[in-house]
């Protein structure tokens, strides 16, 4: 819809051109009296442009504009250079517009200003440049193309110095939204703190190589015990152990290390891909057949595990794979491959600090080997106990008899859990509870949780029906619960009392859902004109931090109490439509999980922005920095 508004609102430009051009030649460049004028004048006589730095960190924007003419306040842009960023912006006071271009607006009439709070990433004083662009529009039915003036910078401090020498200098309240924020920060606090993911693509413009790819290495590492990274430890281990009585500690340290590095490969391409162009592909992959090939080859893979049959590519590729492949055996470094791909592309989708940092710095410098390093170590760092892993599979796997068999079994029941968990993206949350019930109740049989223990059984025998009888515990209530209505994996029973009665549920926060932009934009300005704080919540089904921060962060009651003043907005991507694509562009989100807050003046504060999942404790004391 964006990009048609732009093209619709381009064409209408042209031919106003088209129309007036001719007519108004002989006055267009007029330099008698450029003021005076009655046809339409040239851009820089009708919007003149200064600029003064009052100080190393002030930047005073001015345009004097003659009667008739108006320039468009919300299409001003300022883009600086490596090195500098705008931390506040300050804008006089407009007057609003119905116009027929661009709808209802704020323009400036007779003389605009723009006063810029500029800040240095690095130590000590900056020099650089900041690109100004600006339009407006004459009353006789002219709007002009965009014009970009560049302009000089000296001497750009951090602000944080800048702000203690002068702490005097703060800008006006924005009563009358004449305060805007960039997405370094907000201006509620400029300078005051920035948000995770931007100190990320700070930190990538420090220029210490080996400091900040050591940072995202562990950064991975902390990413990687969290449930984005699970599913992938029994894929992996199915693989090893599907190797049956030939592998060796060596062999599975191999496999393991193509297994994540393929997972690394995709993942950074992937994240290039999306800091340049702003596509995600893991999103892309969500798709609902995607998703159900993807867990059938999991129910095949589990089929196999079970004895059912030997999954073997035909004699012909196999000859072919091994000569390729230096004779490895039926292609299985291939499959390991692959399966590392998909499991980067479909299994992980999720959306955290470091990752939105990387893409930041990709989207924002186009530099893609760094912020494609940054992207890559990091994901080696998710990679890293998916080594561990391995290695122990290898090293601990019976070689061969029952007991290899019955791990197996065991690698095949989490297959089965698995590809039920990847369904759970596009099936409901009841039928997600019976399946899981079914596999569970029929694993616990399996496990002899319903047979009478032989007398004098071993501690092993006891121990194992032991965890058969609580699987069969927790596979029942998914059952009871599941035919009871309920909609909870963590609590089946909640809701089903023992007399009857229901039980009173946790409270749920009274979220907004939207699916587009217009839906969007009509509760932001009801929340404006009521005075009320916002926050968007950029979530999608098939997005597994987005489920965690549900059931996890806003379940707390410290959590719910602190966003009780606030309107509560679900911003749902799960189509990745256009309408789903023109709201991540809006918001500058590559994925999601991403939290977005506004004040109650309507104010966007990028700097409070959160991606991931927070501790409940830490997103409270965040939320304290905005108020309500």
């Amino acid at each position: 819809m964006t990009k048609v508004r732009a093209l619709t609102s381009a064409i209408l430009i042209l031919f106003q051109w088209l129309l007036v051009l001719p007519a108004a030649h002989a006055s267009l460049f007029d330099n008698a009296n450029p003021f005076g004028s009655s046809g339409p004048l040239d851009v820089e006589k009708a919007f003149v442009f200064n600029f003064v730095q009052t100080d190393e960190n002030q930047l005073q924007l001015s345009w004097t504009i003659p009667d008739d003419y108006y320039l468009y306040r919300d299409r001003m842009d300022f883009k600086t250079s490596e090195g500098i960023e705008v931390v506040q912006r300050v804008n006089a006071e407009a007057k609003p517009k119905d116009d027929p271009l661009f709808g209802k607006v704020s323009v400036y009439y007779n003389y605009a200003q723009v006063d810029l709070t500029l800040s240095s990433l690095k130590e000590s004083a900056t020099d650089g440049s900041i690109s100004v662009t600006y339009q407006g529009c004459w009353e006789g039915g002219i709007c002009y193309p965009p014009v970009t003036k560049n302009v000089d910078l000296a001497g750009i401090i951090p602000f944080v110095a800048a702000a203690e020498a002068a702490p005097d200098t703060a800008a006006p309240s924005d009563s009358a939204n004449n305060v805007t924020s960039t997405p370094q920060t907000s201006a509620l606090a400029p300078g005051a703190m920035v948000s995770e993911q931007d100190q990320f693509a700070r930190m990538l413009s420090s220029g210490n190589l080996m400091l900040t790819l050591g940072a995202f290495l562990l950064a991975g590492l902390a990413l990687s015990f969290t449930p984005c990274v699970f599913p992938m430890i029994p894929i992996l281990s199915s693989i090893i152990a599907g190797q049956g009585r030939k592998i060796t500690t060596g062999r599975a340290f191999t496999l393991s290390l193509i297994y994540v590095l393929s997972v690394s490969v995709t993942y950074t391409i992937a994240g290039v891909f999306a800091g340049m162009f702003g596509e995600n592909l893991q999103a892309a992959f969500q798709n609902p057949w995607i998703i159900g090939v993807f867990s059938a080859l999991f129910v095949l893979l589990a089929l196999s595990m079970f004895g059912f049959y030997d999954l073997q590519i035909p004699n012909s590729w196999q000859t072919r794979l091994n000569t390729l492949s230096n004779n490895q055996q039926g292609g299985t470094i291939t499959g390991v491959v692959v399966m590392g791909l998909l499991s980067a592309l479909i299994v992980g989708p999720c959306m955290a600090a470091p990752l939105a940092g990387a893409l930041i710095y990709i989207g924002e410098t186009g530099d893609p080997v760094l912020g494609g390093m940054a992207l890559f170590s990091l994901s080696l760092g998710m990679g890293i106990p998916l080594l561990l892993v391995g290695v122990s599979a290898g090293k601990l796997l019976p070689k061969a008899g029952v007991w290899m068999e019955s791990v197996k079994a065991g690698f095949g029941v989490m297959l089965l859990l698995l590809a039920i968990w990847m369904l759970d993206r596009i099936i409901s949350t009841e039928v997600t509870m019976l399946l899981t019930a079914a596999v569970l109740i029929g694993s616990a049989i399996f496990m002899h949780a319903l047979d009478r223990l032989p007398e004098h059984a071993g501690n092993w025998l006891r121990l194992w029906k032991g965890v058969g009888v609580i699987v069969l515990i927790y596979g029942s209530s998914l059952l009871i619960g599941a035919l009871s209505g309920n909609r909870s994996m963590v609590y089946p029973l909640q809701g089903v009392g023992l007399s009857g009665g229901p039980v009173q549920a946790g409270q749920v926060l009274p979220f907004q859902k939207v699916t587009s932009p217009v839906q969007l934009d009509q509760l932001l300005a009801e929340a404006k004109q009521q005075g009320q704080s916002v926050m968007l919540d950029f979530y999608a089904d098939w997005c597994i931090s987005c489920i965690e921060l549900e059931t996890y962060t806003f379940a707390d009651a410290s959590v719910q109490n602190a966003l009780s003043g606030f309107k509560l907005i679900k911003v749902d991507v799960t189509a990745n439509d256009a309408d789903a694509k023109a709201l991540n562009k809006a918001y500058s989100i590559i994925g999601p999980p991403a939290l977005i807050f506004f004040d109650g003046n309507g104010t966007k504060h990028n700097n409070m922005t959160v991606i991931g999942v927070p501790e409940p404790k830490d997103f409270v004391a965040h939320l304290s920095r905005l108020g309500t």
